[in-house]
């Protein structure tokens, strides 16, 4: 059985982006792993370019009818045979140490269930911030998914000894449900030495063709990763409320309070100044 399950479904991929990806993959330093591509529009196909690389280790399949990317990601786990399953999608870029590096992680740490690593933007070199150690991920996933899902390496028997799939009812911000379904059973861990993937931000990304969806989804996600982790969240809560205050002479004139997304500002102390609600709002309705 290879130790690592590379999972990536395609969908009307851009020929050029298709082929970077897939070869990112085939470049990697670690090379026990077995490569599932999954495409889901059988009519427009990307047999061709796929079958073009004679690698035993990739395995080409194609749904019968569109499934839609959460069925699809879960049939892949499904069929992955790893022990360890690398989150990939069709068109990002897997830097050559990707694999080795998240796979001696998990090794010499069985207690994570999920290594992440440090991401590098396509369009403007920006690098993520994500958190490094498990309860400062755990803090962070209370308010944004602080895992960048399609560089993450998940141990499957994690997903399967607790029945953790994606979830269609999140989709298509089906990753950050994942692991918010994750915190009660598994560590975290971000591996954020060095960059090993490239992210391709461009305009046909989910983020930006279903961003309204993915908003109602995010606001989903918050209310259970709420309900099933109270104690974390009243954390979370506690370490979001800081207060800002500005002195004039030694005397307080200005005084802001961020609970949360949710300020407030005063004058002197006492008189309210304004009252700020941010788009995104943490707080739930009491």
């Amino acid at each position: 059985m290879p130790k690592v399950s590379v999972l990536m479904p395609v969908y009307k991929t851009d020929e050029n982006y298709l082929r970077e990806a897939i070869e990112s993959i085939l470049s990697q330093t670690f090379e026990d792993f077995e490569f599932l591509i999954l495409d889901d529009c059988p009519e427009d196909d990307r047999e061709e370019i796929i079958k073009s690389y004679k690698d035993k280790r990739i395995k080409y399949y194609k749904n019968e009818k569109n499934l839609g990317i959460t069925p699809s990601r879960n049939k892949l786990i499904d069929m992955a045979q790893g022990e360890y399953l690398a989150v990939f999608d069709h068109d990002d870029i897997s830097l050559p140490e990707r694999l080795g590096k998240q796979v001696v992680y998990l090794d010499e740490h069985p207690e994570c269930g999920v290594v992440g690593c440090k991401t590098q933007r396509m369009s403007n070199g920006k690098q993520s911030k994500n958190p490094t150690n498990d309860h400062e991920i755990k803090l962070a996933l209370m308010r944004t998914c602080a895992l960048t899902h399609p560089c993450s390496m998940i141990r499957k028997s994690v997903l399967t000894e607790n029945q953790i799939y994606y979830e269609e009812d999140f989709s298509p911000s089906e990753d950050y449900a994942l692991w918010g379904r994750l915190i009660p059973h598994t560590k975290f861990h971000n591996l954020n030495d060095e960059v090993l993937f490239h992210y391709r931000d461009h305009a046909e990304n989910t983020s930006h063709l279903q961003a309204k969806k993915m908003e109602n989804a995010t606001f989903a996600i918050w209310a259970f990763v709420k309900a099933e982790n109270p104690a974390l969240y009243e954390e979370f809560l506690l370490k979001a409320r800081q207060v800002t205050k500005i002195n004039i002479c030694g005397i307080p004139f200005l005084t802001k309070i961020a609970q949360g997304k949710c300020s407030k500002t005063k004058l002197f102390g006492f008189i309210p100044l304004c009252s700020t609600k941010f788009v995104i709002k943490l707080q739930e309705k009491k």
